[in-house]
């Protein structure tokens, strides 16, 4: 059982990814689907909740921008024994921006929440508990999207 956290910006492409790498395997639980509920980030951590209790892989598709954004997650996870796993897509804001103007109605967000989140975003490191960390780069287009992905080595 994996427990993942995609680690990056908004327009990196983790939503992409996710469909790509783990819709077949892993639940998803995304924020982005929890906006009109009252406390997104609680509910969040109760749909990874009842996926880990039923034994279920997950994916926790977010920016993760933080430290704290990540501990309560990563925690739950040790919680139940799941293997957790980050997927970090290292910040650049100028291509965020550009797949983030492609797109359209709710899934834009304003650009200066792609700018708020760069300034407070904080790289993984292992002794956030991680068990594999991974760094992706998105290398293709909007019609034809790809990724590289490698292990992620703390600097």
């Amino acid at each position: 059982m994996e427990l993942v956290l995609l680690i990056g910006l908004q327009g990196a492409g983790k939503s992409t990814f996710a469909r790509q790498c783990f819709a077949d395997t892993h639940v998803y639980v995304s924020r982005d689907l929890l906006r009109n509920h009252r406390h997104p980030s609680q509910r969040q951590l109760q749909l990874i909740e009842v996926a880990l209790r039923e034994g279920r892989s997950v994916i926790a598709d977010n920016t993760h921008a933080t430290i704290a954004d990540r501990a309560p997650i990563i925690a739950l996870g040790r919680q139940y024994g799941a293997r957790i796993l980050g997927y970090f897509f290292p910040p650049h804001v100028k291509e965020s921006l550009v797949r983030n103007q492609a797109r359209s109605g709710t899934a834009r967000v304003p650009n200066v929440a792609i700018y708020a989140t760069a300034k407070r975003f904080q790289p993984p490191t292992a002794g956030e508990g991680f068990d594999a960390l991974y760094q992706v780069r998105a290398t293709g287009t909007a019609e034809l999207p790809a990724f590289e992905v490698e292990p992620y080595l703390e600097g």
